[in-house]
């Protein structure tokens, strides 16, 4: 903690400031850059909070949580005031890269961040934290986020939590839930511009050069599709699919590798993949066309035919449609030829 107190010091000045307690839970196999870099964000913003208001403009009080080996109780090990703490506003459940946090030896943090919701704590989760949110049972039918890569087997363990993965966060104002690993500096920042004010969190923003607003997490997240669903028909003509995408395809032409009727396959390629298979070929071609929107100088026009299309303003619908950008917004953002 050296290095995070010579950073955060402390002032005489902070007794006369408004805080407002942010806590990060520090659980086994918490990610500590998320954790270090949330402090510093947090402790950024409230020097430029003080820079414009002064002495007395709004500050964030942040606390670092750990369940003790002594009391089996979560204390605080890390406070940048250090002085006495009256109601943590706020609780944050940062990313793990090890394994999905949940089960049998997290329950004393279930139950410790179950207790603080009904407290009125907004309790918030990033990345595979939405799994030690899950496991409280707070999630059960409301909509929630988490990094792509998540989502099937938080689906599997926790059926009740209604999975928006395309979204990077989801503000139920109680409750808010991040997506990718990274997405602390997006939730850092909505946490910054709710307790201390907008233009505190853009300058925040602009300090780390960071985008205040307009992420998505399919901007980034690639399609993974279903493939161990025991289906055997469904798989083989997913197998022929990757290889015949750009194709004029056609329900017989798929229902015939399937070996079954056209309606059969269409409920059974819903029931195993989650699309149909016209949808499912629509992932297939946009997968393409980023690839080839990123790495070659190609038009979009040739793009769009390279990979099925032969009108080009329904590529573009369809692409903006799965991504939530345009084809040219899209290599504009993540484009690396010819750069």
């Amino acid at each position: 903690m050296g290095k995070i107190d010579k950073v955060r010091g402390k002032s005489d000045k902070y007794e006369a400031r408004s805080s407002v307690e942010i806590g990060l839970l520090l659980y086994p196999g918490v990610q500590s850059a998320a954790v270090d870099g949330l402090t510093d964000l947090f402790v950024t913003a409230n020097r430029l909070s003080r820079e414009r208001e002064g002495p007395r403009a709004p500050q964030l009080r942040v606390t670092h949580w750990k369940l003790s080996n002594k009391t089996e109780r979560l204390e605080v090990v890390f406070d940048t005031q250090g002085r006495d703490r009256e109601s943590l506003v706020a609780l944050i459940l940062p990313p793990s890269l090890d394994s999905e946090p949940c089960g049998e030896p997290m329950q004393s943090h279930a139950r410790w961040i179950a207790a603080q919701h009904a407290k009125g704590t907004v309790v918030c989760s990033i990345c595979a934290g939405a799994f030690l949110l899950a496991q409280t049972g707070l999630l059960d039918g409301r909509s929630a986020t988490t990094h792509w890569i998540h989502v099937e087997k938080l689906h599997e363990r926790f059926p009740e939590v209604h999975l928006t993965p395309d979204v990077l966060i989801v503000d139920d104002g109680d409750i808010i839930t991040a997506g990718g690993v990274m997405a602390w500096i997006d939730l850092g920042l909505r946490l910054i511009h709710r307790w201390i004010s907008p233009s505190v969190m853009m300058a925040t923003a602009r300090f780390f050069l960071v985008d205040a607003a307009g992420r998505e997490q399919r901007f980034y997240s690639t399609f993974a599709p279903r493939l161990h669903h025991g289906d055997a028909a469904v798989l083989q003509t997913q197998h022929w699919l990757q290889l015949h995408f750009a194709e004029n395809l056609t329900g017989l032409a798929m229902a015939t590798q399937a070996k079954l009727g056209e309606r059969t396959l269409l409920r059974r390629f819903r029931r195993a993949t989650g699309l149909k298979p016209k949808e499912y070929v629509q992932h297939l071609r946009v997968g393409r066309a980023r690839e080839t929107l990123e790495f070659s100088a190609l038009s979009i026009n040739e793009i769009s035919w390279k990979v099925g299309y032969e009108d080009p303003g329904a590529f573009r619908k369809v692409f903006q449609k799965i991504m939530g950008l345009s084809p040219g917004e899209y290599r504009r953002r993540f484009g690396i030829a010819d750069r």
